[in-house]
C-alpha cells in the first residue's frame, strides 16, 4: 500500500525530446561555430609552431637558411648529434634533479605554510600578502637580486656565515660545479613557493570544518587528521598544483641564464640552457630544435600521466 502511494505521490519526469532531423544538423553546425575560434587560435599558435619545430628537427636549418630559403633534410643527423653529445646527457640529469628537488621543496614548504595559515590569527592575511611578492617579482629580477646575495666575496649570505664564524672564506654558491645546481633549486623553490602556498591554501578552505571537529570527537591526532582528512581531500588540487610546476619548472630557462648562464662547468645545465645554447649561441637550430622536442615529449608523457590518473580518480569517485 504505501509502495503504491509513494509511487502515485512521485512526480512525474519531463523529457525534454531533442533536435530532431534539419534542426539536428543545424544544433550541431552552430556547436562547431561556437567552438570553431578556439581551433583556429590554437592550430595557429600552437598547432603550426610544434609541427614546424618536428620537421626543423630533421632539417639542416641555419642562418643561411634565412637567405637562401633552403633548408635540406638531414634525415637523423641532427637526432645523433644530440644524442651523442655527453652535454645531452648532462643536461637531462640536471633538468631532473633541478625538477624533482624545486617541486619537491616547493610542494613541501608551500603545504606547510598553507597549514599553517588556515589557522586564522591576527595579521595572517598581511603576512601571507607580503609572502607573495617572490612570486610577484619578474623571475629575472629575482635572480640578478639572488646572484648579488650569493657573490662569494661580496654576498649578504657570505658575510653573515662569516659573522657568527660558519664559513671563513665563504661558500662559492654560484662558482662551485658541486654547488651551483643546489644554489639554483634553492632560489627557485623560493620563487615557487607562494603559488603552491595561494594554490593550497584555497583548496584547504573547501575542506569542510566539520570533519575535523568529527575527528577530534574520535580521539583522532591532528597527524591523523591530517594524512586521513586533509590529504585524500586535497589531492585533486595538489595533482593541479605538481602539474603546473612541472610544466613550468622542467623547461626553465630565464633563472638558470641570470644566475649562472649553465655554469661554472656545465655544472647548471638543463634542457632549456641546451636549447637556447644551440639555437641561439651556436646557430644551430635543427638540433635546437631536437633538444626542444624532447622537452615538449617530456611534458606531454607528464600530461598523459596525469590525465590518466585524474580520470581514474573521478571514475572511483575520489
Amino acid at each position: 500500500m504505501s509502495t503504491a502511494v509513494s509511487s502515485a505521490a512521485a512526480p512525474a519526469k519531463t523529457v525534454v525530446p531533442g533536435p530532431t532531423g534539419p534542426h539536428r544538423g543545424r544544433h550541431s553546425l552552430l556547436r562547431w561555430l561556437f567552438v570553431l575560434p578556439a581551433l583556429v587560435y590554437m592550430a595557429l599558435f600552437f598547432g603550426y609552431p610544434l609541427v614546424r619545430n618536428i620537421v626543423m628537427s630533421f632539417q639542416e636549418y641555419t642562418p643561411r637558411t634565412y637567405f637562401t630559403g633552403e633548408a635540406p633534410f638531414n634525415g637523423l643527423d641532427n637526432w645523433r648529434a644530440v644524442f651523442s653529445n655527453e652535454l645531452f646527457a648532462d643536461s637531462l640529469w640536471h633538468t631532473a634533479v633541478f625538477t624533482v628537488g624545486s617541486l619537491a621543496g616547493q610542494f613541501t614548504i608551500g603545504l606547510a605554510l598553507a597549514v599553517f595559515f588556515s589557522r586564522r590569527f591576527r595579521l595572517s592575511g598581511v603576512i601571507r600578502a607580503v609572502l607573495l611578492l617572490p612570486w610577484l617579482v619578474p623571475m629575472v629580477v629575482s635572480a640578478v637580486v639572488w646572484r648579488r646575495v650569493l657573490d662569494q666575496d661580496h654576498g649578504i649570505l657570505n658575510t653573515a656565515l662569516r659573522t657568527i664564524g660558519l664559513a671563513d672564506g665563504g661558500v662559492p654558491w654560484l662558482s662551485s660545479p658541486s654547488v651551483a645546481l643546489l644554489s639554483a633549486i634553492l632560489v627557485n623553490i623560493w620563487i615557487g613557493i607562494p603559488f603552491n602556498m595561494v594554490i593550497l591554501y584555497g583548496g584547504l578552505q573547501e575542506i569542510p570544518r566539520q570533519l575535523y571537529e568529527a575527528a577530534s570527537l574520535d580521539g583522532a591526532s591532528p597527524w591523523r587528521a591530517f594524512r586521513g582528512i586533509t590529504l585524500p581531500l586535497l589531492r585533486p588540487v595538489v595533482t593541479v598544483v605538481l602539474v603546473l610546476g612541472f610544466m613550468s619548472t622542467v623547461k626553465i630557462l630565464d633563472l638558470i641564464l641570470a644566475l649562472t648562464s649553465g655554469g661554472p662547468a656545465d655544472a647548471t645545465q638543463t634542457l632549456g640552457t641546451v636549447t637556447y645554447q644551440l639555437s641561439f649561441l651556436q646557430l644551430d637550430f635543427g638540433q635546437g630544435a631536437v633538444v626542444g622536442n624532447v622537452l615538449i615529449l617530456i611534458s606531454a608523457v607528464f600530461a598523459v600521466l596525469y590525465l590518466r590518473a585524474n580520470r581514474a580518480d573521478v571514475g572511483t569517485g575520489k
